[in-house]
């Protein structure tokens, strides 16, 4: 994947990147990332005899949890677990806004805004 595409490529769940893109991508390194995969913490799609292949999908994820364990000085195993609660978080916001779509503009419920 070239630099140029990387940056808008990531957020597409269907491209896919090696270890060597994701270790540039999310500033870690390609033994952290193999560490995380070992945690269960991050899962490959494929893995041939000569790289390992991910979902694209993990980036944005990967790159917080990487800025989290610079900024806060973390160890591997502690970032495997924020990995985690950042997929439970993500998936939570994706079914709050399939209730919020469900849910009738006018009634008021389930949005941001508190009953009167």
């Amino acid at each position: 994947m070239k630099r140029q595409q990387a940056e808008w490529a990531w957020l597409d769940a269907r491209e896919t990147v090696t270890t060597a893109e994701l270790a540039r991508l999310c500033g870690l390194s390609a033994a952290e990332l193999d560490e995380l995969v070992e945690y269960g913490a991050l899962a490959p799609l494929a893995a041939t005899p000569l790289q390992r292949v991910f979902s694209a999908e993990c980036v944005m994820s990967l790159r917080t949890a990487g800025k989290m364990r610079a900024d806060f000085d973390l160890d591997l195993f502690t970032v495997a677990i924020v990995l985690d609660y950042l997929g439970r978080i993500e998936g939570l916001e994706r079914e709050l806004k399939s209730l919020q779509a469900r849910v009738p503009a006018h009634s008021g419920l389930l949005r941001d805004d508190p009953p009167s």
